[in-house]
């Protein structure tokens, strides 16, 4: 037996009417947010090129680009494409314990194997919820991943292995080797991630290596099956950890209850999501306390484990903003509010926020409550005149701990899709049929939509 073997026996028997009912509502939540993402993702030069490598391929007409003008290419390649264009926008979603994006390769995977097969959306729905608690498990496992300079990319291989497993009808024994073959076809290096478009191009590569995994697995490859957690395996080559101390914590509780509800978060605003807790407590003070930007002394952070600002401090770019905490503090004072616009170039060059940034500094980390902190912090402002107004935001919005609201996600799409070009009626008609996906019996209704006349 494996770790790889006992998640594969675990998740096989599951159908999307043995679902806890949020679940699934929260898997239909992350193709809109994924999908408004890619959207805004679309018009960069990054996304750009993957998709012209792409096309130039070319290939089996299997799935359909997003925001594209119709033509098809083989399935793996569609979902790499797809995927790169929702991480570049760096607006899709988070894992809370160490902000590795599943929401992205999740999509990408199901929605383009989904073509490919004919699934229905009760199928991709279901692929998306298993796969999120396939990678979730191992995520659990390696908390120390990103810390040894690993990007979440390495883990969020699995989330397309497990999508493009159930939509290919895998049996466990296929699973688990198509577990056996990510771990061991995974990489991306979180410095790289942060401070380049190298972030999305792991993205690219965690979907169409997940989805030939499972595609090899399928014919009958077969690879180590332990690689999880034998000595120099995945747990203890990335992660740092004993292998079998590793796969005990990720078989914790199996069952009791579901990933994508306890760790998922879906970015309501751009950037980073270590950053938004961060961002949501600037405004917050500001707006309690009737601050304006020229009478702020100082603006301290605290945070567990947070010790000194890491990122640019003075943005100049998006890929700047989405990695400063300075800039998410500062501009959460300057304007009550962080939002959408910014992400934009006229936010991003604000004389307002800069001049704000210089005053922002790191507090003692929080003594009381540390365990509440999830991705959390507490965010103080000192005015000239020596009032001081605190607010501290435990979990940001958009976590599925905290609820998570249609009416955010129709915000998010119909603020982001429209910069595609997609026309608006076409928007309005993906997003009614996203939100009764469950009962659409061919995805191909959905990415219909999302194709623009040129």
């Amino acid at each position: 037996m494996s770790l790889a073997r006992d998640l594969a026996e675990f998740l096989a028997p599951y159908r999307a009417s043995d679902l806890p009912a949020q679940t699934v509502e929260y898997a239909a939540m992350l193709i809109a947010s994924t999908m408004a993402s890619a959207a805004m993702g679309s018009t960069l030069q990054s996304a750009q090129i993957i998709r012209d490598l792409a096309s130039e391929r070319g290939g089996t007409p299997e799935a359909g680009l997003w925001f594209g003008n119709g033509k098809k290419l083989p399935a793996g390649d569609a979902a790499q494409v797809n995927a790169v264009m929702s991480d570049a926008a760096a607006s899709d979603d988070s894992d809370l314990r160490n902000i590795v994006h599943c929401g992205t390769p999740l999509t990408a995977t199901a929605l383009a194997l989904a073509e490919r097969t004919g699934a229905n959306g009760e199928a991709v729905l279901a692929a998306i919820v298993l796969a999120y608690e396939l990678a979730g498990r191992i995520i659990d496992a390696i908390p120390k991943v990103r810390a040894r300079g690993f990007h979440g990319s390495t883990v969020a291989i699995f989330a397309a292995t497990g999508a493009a497993g159930r939509l290919l009808r895998l049996d466990a024994e296929q699973m688990t080797h198509a577990v056996a073959l990510a771990a061991t076809s995974t990489g991306g290096l979180v410095k790289a991630a942060d401070t380049s478009t190298a972030r999305e191009y792991h993205a690219g590569l965690a979907t169409v290596n997940g989805i030939q995994a499972a595609r090899a697995a399928e014919r009958g490859y077969r690879a180590e099956e332990r690689i999880l957690e034998m000595p120099l395996g995945f747990f203890e080559a990335f992660g740092g950890e004993d292998g079998a101390a590793a796969a005990a914590v990720a078989l914790r509780d199996l069952g009791r209850s579901w990933d994508i509800v306890t760790d998922m978060a879906v970015k309501l605003v751009p950037g980073g999501h270590p950053y938004h807790a961060l961002a949501e407590a600037a405004a917050n003070a500001a707006r309690d306390g009737n601050i304006d930007p020229e009478v702020v002394e100082s603006i301290t952070v605290s945070r567990p484990g947070m010790t000194t600002l890491t990122g640019p401090l003075h943005p100049a770019n998006l890929i700047d903003m989405a990695h400063s905490p300075a800039y998410f503090l500062a501009a959460g004072v300057a304007d009550r509010e962080f939002s959408w616009m910014h992400a934009g170039p006229a936010k991003i060059a604000d004389p307002v926020i800069h001049r704000l940034i210089d005053k922002v500094r790191v507090g003692p980390p929080p003594s009381e409550n540390t365990a509440r902190y999830r991705q959390g912090a507490t965010v103080t402002i000192r005015t000239t005149d020596g009032r001081e107004v605190t607010s501290t935001v435990y979990v940001p919005k958009g976590a599925g701990i905290l609820g998570i609201d249609w009416a955010d996600i129709d915000a998010k799409y119909r603020t982001l899709v429209p910069l595609s070009g997609l026309p608006e009626h076409q928007i309005e008609a993906s997003l009614a049929v996203i939100h009764r996906v469950r009962d659409v019996t061919d995805v191909s209704e959905l990415t219909r939509l999302l194709q623009i006349a040129r």
